[in-house]
């Protein structure tokens, strides 16, 4: 016995199962690989004989998928409430155990899927041989409700067959057999509606005069059809029911009110899952409000600005102390004014283009005002423009218009001369010989102190 048996020792001994007559079954030991196994039944509710049913369950652990599992169905001697036979299967794999007594099939209860511990003897299982072989049509299919065909060589058959249908944990039963007909290309056999609801594990095993499971088994979960799927069903269908791990204690019932609990516990399920929707939905549902309102807020924060470069108070806002917070913008970004010169300052002026002599500029708005003002109007006094005149001087003197008497004391500047107007002086001729005749340093000297340079005048 390989570590860990004692634990499935301890866990094994402890199994129980109640029949539809109060009586109970427990496995007396670890059931183990080759090993002695005892089963033993208390209450003296059951009808002897008592019959056991070993069925094997899920793939086979051996190499290759080698099935060396065959169906025990193990009478109890006499009338005895106890009985012992060998394990046949390879460790690691599992089965399922059908007590019956001299009433029904599986009076006793269905076990749950048990494991096999491993031990050092090998010599027990071998590749199977069964005596006939069974069929379903549609192949490999078990549909809620709907119609199947089980049939069969009758040449291999050795007096009437039978089956049944075992539910690990579950409800297990006599399949009913219809009336038989024979179909080309299958052979004899009979159609049956599986009245099982879906998600149910069915375990079909075939037998015949020789004894139960002598034609193997079919193990298949039940499926949902899309019509007519619920039509065979009743409180008294057969379904699985949920049981206790193996090493536990686990009640199991043939009655009805198997179905009742699996009708409580699918209702539970439901209310369960609707609950979860429903929560689920609620915490969808609050996340994108919290997730609009943190965008809102983001967006309300960064909103843009309408910035008024010329009034900076137009957006000034009240802070909580009710003190008027400017909305300025960053000095680097603060409009810098275009500084003017004073119309009416004495520090003389240019204007770019050019006027003619004598001809006197005014500089004067329309409406006898100059002023710079925000779009919302100025908030100042506009200051009064005096008129300016512009005088050209000449080399006739200077030419001053009279002032006129609606307007204020008018303000001349003067310019200085444009040498427009300048004669050849009498005795340049002259100049100009003795300055060619002498060459430049003598000619200064021979015009002496009233040598002056010529000078050239832009114009």
């Amino acid at each position: 016995m390989v570590p860990g048996a004692h634990l499935f020792s301890l866990l094994f001994t402890t199994v129980v199962l109640h029949g539809v007559h109060a009586y109970t079954w427990s496995y007396q030991g670890t059931p183990t690989q080759c090993n002695n196994l005892t089963v033993a039944i208390s209450g003296s509710d059951g009808t002897p004989p008592f019959r056991i049913l070993i069925s094997p369950f899920g793939p086979s652990p051996l190499a290759n998928n080698v099935e060396a599992r065959n169906i025990l169905d193990i009478p109890f001697p006499d009338n005895q409430t106890e009985v012992q036979f060998q394990l046949t299967y390879p460790a690691g794999s599992q089965f399922v155990a059908v007590v019956s007594d001299a009433t029904s099939f599986a009076s006793g209860g269905t076990g749950v899927a048990t494991m096999v511990a491993a031990s050092n003897d090998t010599s027990c299982y071998s590749s199977i041989a069964l005596k006939f072989f069974f069929n379903i049509e549609p192949p490999n299919q078990l549909v809620q409700c709907q119609p199947m065909r089980i049939w069969w060589d009758p040449s291999a058959v050795q007096g009437t067959p039978n089956f049944l249908g075992v539910i690990p944990g579950g409800q297990s039963f006599a399949v009913p057999e219809g009336t038989l007909t024979t179909v080309p290309s299958q052979g004899l056999g009979f159609t049956w509606i599986p009245s099982l609801r879906a998600g149910t594990t069915l375990a079909l095993m075939g037998g015949d005069a020789r004894g139960n499971g002598t034609a193997g088994r079919i193990q298949n979960v039940v499926s949902l059809g899309t019509s007519d799927v619920e039509s065979c069903l009743s409180d008294s269908s057969p379904s699985s029911t949920p049981g206790t791990p193996a090493g536990g204690s686990y009640p199991t019932s043939t009655s009805g009110t198997g179905t009742g609990n699996t009708s409580k516990i699918s209702s539970n399920a439901r209310l369960i899952a609707a609950a979860i929707a429903g929560g689920l939905a609620v915490f969808i549902i609050g996340a994108l409000i919290l997730f609009f309102l943190r965008r809102r807020s983001r967006q309300h924060r960064y909103k843009a600005r309408h910035v008024n470069i010329i009034d900076v108070d137009e957006d000034d806002v009240h802070d909580s102390t009710g003190a008027v917070r400017q909305n300025e913008l960053p000095r680097f970004y603060k409009p810098s004014p275009l500084p003017l010169a004073d119309l009416t300052s004495d520090s003389g002026s240019a204007y770019s283009s050019w006027t003619p002599p004598s001809t006197p500029y005014t500089a004067a708005s329309s409406s006898g005002t100059f002023s710079i003002r925000g779009t919302n109007g100025g908030k100042g006094v506009p200051r009064p423009v005096r008129e300016v005149h512009y005088v050209q001087h000449d080399d006739a003197g200077p030419s001053v218009l009279p002032p006129r008497e609606d307007a204020q004391e008018p303000q001349t500047i003067e310019l200085p001369p444009a040498y427009t107007a300048l004669q050849r002086a009498k005795g340049a001729d002259e100049s100009d010989r003795l300055l060619s005749a002498a060459g430049p340093s003598n000619g200064r000297r021979a015009l002496g102190d009233n040598w002056q340079p010529d000078r050239k005048v832009a114009r």
